[in-house]
C-alpha cells in the first residue's frame, strides 16, 4: 500500500472516530435522561439536563482528539513537545 493511501486511510479512520465520539456522548447523555425522568417524574427536564451534560462531552472528546492529531503531526511522534 502507498504512503498516500495510508495517509487517508488514517484520515478517514480518525474522522470518523471524531463522528462516533459525538453521537455516541450525546446518546449516552440522552439515555441516562430519559431513564431519569422516568424513574424520578421529573420530565422533561433530566433529559433535557443530560443530553446538555452528553452534547459537551462528545465536544470535549472531540476537541481532546483533535488537539492530540495536531501535536502528533507537529512532532511526527505523538510525544508532548517540550
Amino acid at each position: 500500500m502507498k504512503e498516500d493511501e495510508k495517509n487517508l486511510l488514517k484520515t478517514i479512520a480518525m474522522l470518523s472516530t471524531l463522528g462516533l465520539t459525538l453521537v455516541f456522548a450525546t446518546m449516552i447523555g440522552l439515555a441516562i435522561g430519559i431513564y431519569l425522568d422516568k424513574k424520578f417524574n421529573t420530565s422533561p427536564w433530566l433529559t433535557i439536563i443530560f443530553l446538555l451534560i452528553g452534547i459537551a462531552a462528545g465536544f470535549k472528546g472531540l476537541i481532546q482528539t483533535v488537539i492530540r492529531q495536531v501535536k502528533k503531526e507537529n512532532n511526527g511522534t505523538g510525544k508532548k513537545a517540550s
